[in-house]
């Protein structure tokens, strides 16, 4: 019969090695290339519900397009010259080469490259790893501006200044024959979505037809935290309110294309704490596609035909969110947004912790300590199962002397002595199995609490006391993780000792295996489990002393 001591100890094992299995499941991803074209149905009178993707060439790089490392000195934002546009915003840093009219780089302000490191987070960016928003007309005749066009501004940079809260970036193009488009970015204070509308004026005498795409293209490289550190996925989403999230990885788009048409939904390239997202306008149904050549991704919509009479305007729009999972934004931007913050299957659990932490932060101020006050509520919620797994521990501990015994006199017949440890467990009312479920009903809490910590964006550089000044990476001087094992060799000793001398040596190594396995682990996914350890001891020594203080009473 195993004993509790046993059962908590291989629980947390298994615990922690699901955490490393999910580690490994991280993707490898490789970048989109443009999306492939369609013939235009041309001799169709009624426009298609969405259009495929267009042909794609690959893209040149732009001559000017930095090239070297975020923050890398010398990368000046303020540079101007005559074929990039620089916006400058108190949320973003973009730039939008003529050629091709998009938007390749966006840099965060708001978020350095890391403590040593204080340059703008780069999101997007032409480099390696690639990582584009794109967008284009497609026309029956060709005569449209795709997303490699080249195309005129007024100026070479725009900066929203103060007092300002609306900043619009105007590019024009004109095939020559009296169609002009004039594609407008629009950004706004405090805001990391960039609403992009391109208005069509046919000014011929003959219609002109033409749909929109706007498209996510990236490389495979994938970011996120070291070995242990995180198992954050990277790669493709899709939304639609009848499907719901549903993860489009980079090795669904190498297996086969996904050609789908979605009413009120958005796609977006999600990595660890980031992403970059197309919503449309609702009640528009759009084709969502997907393609996959040369290490390259791209997962992308595109709209129906729109046709412009002689004289007529018609315009297409769509909403280009690059910036952090701030769940609070992802929530005010599109409904289901805030799925990109990936919670895995525990998200139901995960959701309200999450909410309990932020709430406790605002009143606070810090989420170290944020972190702290969260695990004695977890604690203070499940007091009455966890009392009743340490007091079965304890009845277990008392009755070690005669356990022993039984086990050394019937040591050659074991069906035996499991009859008579039966016999004694009924006779002193001891439950082996006691105090294992308490502990298995809090497994889920301390999983979906270790996804919290590991996925949000909040806690990204955000300081404790001392030497702790991420609590998203690890410990630098593995003061956390040696506590943890020290807290967790301490709890070893308030418990029953296996009986076997072999399971003894195995549980007493634990806490050290534990504690290298600890030190690769975000600090406060450790402080957690040093606070969530330490309160434990402090119930299990509280508890200890009540059973022998009543034994002493009732012997008395």
């Amino acid at each position: 019969m195993m004993d509790n001591q046993r059962l908590f100890l291989v629980g947390a094992l298994a615990l922690v090695l699901l955490l490393i299995w999910t580690t490994w499941q991280r993707d490898y991803s490789t970048p989109p290339p443009q999306a492939e074209s369609t013939e235009a149905a041309s001799e169709s009178s009624a426009p298609a519900p969405a259009a495929e993707a267009p042909e794609a060439a690959a893209d040149p790089q732009p001559a000017d397009a930095p090239t070297r490392e975020p923050g890398a000195e010398g990368d000046d934002p303020t540079r101007t010259d005559g074929d990039v546009i620089r916006v400058e915003t108190d949320t973003l840093l973009v730039q939008i080469p003529l050629q091709g009219g998009n938007i390749v780089q966006a840099r965060l302000p708001r978020h350095s490259v890391s403590e040593d490191n204080p340059a703008p987070y780069t999101l997007l960016s032409p480099d390696d790893p690639l990582f584009m928003a794109q967008s284009g007309l497609v026309s029956d005749e060709g005569s449209a501006p795709d997303h490699q066009a080249r195309w005129s501004a007024g100026a070479e940079r725009y900066v929203l200044g103060d007092g300002q809260d609306r900043l619009e970036v105007p590019l024009t193009w004109s095939n020559g024959d009296g169609v002009e488009v004039m594609r407008t970015y629009i950004f706004e204070r405090d805001s990391y979505v960039v609403r992009m509308v391109q208005s069509v004026e046919n000014t011929s005498d003959t219609p002109w037809r033409a749909y929109q795409y706007n498209q996510l293209r990236r490389s495979s490289e994938t970011e996120g935290p070291g070995f242990l550190g995180a198992a954050s996925y990277t790669g493709g989403v899709i939304y639609s309110p009848s499907e719901k999230y549903e993860k489009i990885s980079f090795g669904d788009m190498e297996d086969s294309d996904l050609s789908r048409d979605i009413d009120n939904g958005w796609l977006a390239m999600i990595q660890h704490y980031f992403l970059a997202s197309w919503v449309p306008p609702r009640d528009r149904e759009l084709r969502y596609y997907s393609r996959f050549d040369n290490g390259e991704y791209v997962l992308g919509q595109s709209s129906s035909w729109q046709t412009a009479e002689p004289g007529e305007t018609v315009s297409f729009e769509n909403r280009l969110f690059a910036g952090p999972k701030e769940q609070s934004r992802l929530d005010a931007v599109a409904a289901g947004l805030e799925l990109t913050v990936d919670y895995g299957w525990l998200t139901i659990i995960s959701k309200p912790l999450f909410i309990a932490l932020s709430w406790i932060h605002g009143v606070v101020g810090n989420w170290g300590w944020s972190i702290i006050l969260l695990t004695l509520g977890i604690k203070l919620v499940f007091y009455k199962l966890s009392e009743t797994s340490y007091r079965s521990m304890a009845r277990m501990r008392k009755l070690q002397p005669e356990m022993q015994k039984l086990r050394e006199r019937y040591s050659e017949d074991r069906q035996q002595m499991n009859q008579e440890l039966m016999q004694l467990y009924k006779k002193e009312k001891v439950n082996p199995l006691g105090g294992c479920l308490p502990i298995l009903i809090q497994i889920p809490v301390f999983i979906a609490l270790y996804w919290v910590l590991l996925e949000s964006v909040e806690l990204r550089q955000a300081p404790w006391i001392l030497w702790i000044q991420d609590l998203s990476v690890r410990d630098p001087f593995y003061v956390l993780p040696l506590l943890m094992g020290a807290s967790m060799f301490l709890q070893q000793k308030l418990n029953p000792a296996p009986m076997d001398p072999i399971q003894q040596k195995i549980m007493m190594g634990l806490p050290f295996v534990f504690t290298i396995f600890f030190m690769f682990f975000p600090a406060g996914l450790v402080l957690y489990w040093v606070t969530n350890n330490s309160l434990s001891i402090l119930q299990q020594w509280f508890i200890t002393r009540q059973i022998e203080a009543g034994d002493k009473k009732a012997n008395a």
